[in-house]
């Protein structure tokens, strides 16, 4: 446990803390395991954006690159490898939080390519291809939730494996996710997994959410009560969905036999409008049973003037769709805003991975 009062706070208060962000360096160097020692660190996240800037920045991955050229390696090929040794690396820094957590935290995320979101037969190939390659306890396979995605999801979990479903912007495609994750457990069920080792979290984006409504607004001339509203309440009806279905008859038919909750995750925490306090979307959002994943200036931000204030989340449904009743009054396209969002964090993923491919694609013609 830390010794920071604001950390220890938010994980009293149920909110497993993540770090959004990983790096060979961070492994090699100790930081990992310090953030844990003092942070409260109990899970990391990675994504394409991650690893492209983690690839383009450090030695760490010199050996491993000559290594791979040496062998005559393709550059797909070389970018996996590079991938999940860090994944396997971190998570085996975790194992101890893991085994103390029961499996629910200690978590590694790594993402299927980008460029599959809209294929459901190649994410469900490359998510069982991953969890085979890194052969951690404790890895999530990240499945975007694309139309496309959802099946992807159904399909994974039902081979046993865990999953973190990213890119969740609106409420409805949130409830599309859990019923996506619940019919994986009852598919594992028949297919003789045991459903008590099987975890998930819903990965739903904060901050892109302000920042695309404030643009909105601006060009209608919105009133400015409304500014910077949107993404904690739509976060915070994404949990009163997360409260009505698991305490459904459905799932509980699954909890009685070992099943656990797929939490929400708030994910894109980082504070993008500097005039908004950079610890809001931690402050505004702690609730039980939550995962909130931090870069790293935000989780400093929070040990250093944080205001944990306990559960800030339960019981104000009904005054975060008032926010969204204001918005759709004014003229703004919830839907069209929600579809922007996914198609935007789909592309801003597709293009990290082709910087990685460059970065790797030279590095191993540098190395040959």
């Amino acid at each position: 446990m830390s010794g920071n009062s604001n950390l220890q706070a938010l994980s009293d208060a149920g909110v497993a803390i993540w770090l959004d962000d990983l790096s060979r360096q961070r492994i090699n160097s100790g930081n990992l395991a310090e953030l844990i020692e003092n942070k409260n660190l109990v899970g990391v996240t990675s994504n394409p954006t991650i690893f492209a800037s983690a690839l383009s920045n450090a030695a760490d991955y010199n050996d491993q690159v000559r290594e791979l050229a040496g062998r005559g390696a393709g550059v797909e090929e070389a970018v996996r490898e590079l991938m999940t040794k860090d994944i396997r690396d971190a998570a085996d820094v975790f194992r101890e939080v893991h085994t103390a957590t029961g499996g629910e935290d200690g978590r590694i995320s790594l993402e299927v390519d980008p460029r599959l979101a809209h294929d459901t037969e190649s994410t469900v190939k490359e998510a069982l291809e991953l969890a085979k390659a890194v052969d951690r306890p404790n890895l999530f396979v990240k499945i975007p939730a694309t139309v496309e995605g959802l099946p992807a999801i159904t399909r994974t979990l039902a081979e046993g494996i865990s999953v973190n479903v990213t890119l969740i912007f609106s409420v409805q495609r949130y409830r599309e996710v859990m019923d996506a994750f619940i019919t994986g457990l009852e598919r594992a069920r028949e297919n003789g997994h045991d459903i008590s080792r099987i975890f998930s979290v819903a990965s739903f984006f904060v901050s892109r959410v302000d920042s695309e409504i404030d643009k909105r607004l601006k060009q209608l001339d919105g009133p400015e009560h409304l500014y910077g509203k949107a993404a904690i309440a739509n976060a915070r009806l994404a949990y009163a969905a997360y409260e009505e279905v698991f305490t459904g008859q459905r799932w509980q038919a699954l909890e009685q036999v070992g099943a656990h909750r797929q939490r929400p995750l708030w994910a894109s925490t980082g504070v993008k409008e500097p005039a908004y306090s950079d610890t809001r979307y931690v402050d505004e959002l702690v609730a039980p049973n939550t995962v909130n994943t931090m870069p790293e200036s935000t989780l400093e931000a929070v040990a250093d003037h944080g205001n944990v204030l306990g559960d800030t989340v339960s019981g104000t449904a009904g005054a975060s769709q008032q926010v969204f009743d204001s918005l759709s009054e004014i003229g703004i396209d919830l839907d069209d805003v929600y579809t922007v969002l996914e198609r935007e964090g789909v592309e801003k993923f597709e293009k990290s991975w082709d910087e990685l491919l460059r970065t790797v694609s030279q590095q191993l013609e540098q190395a040959r």
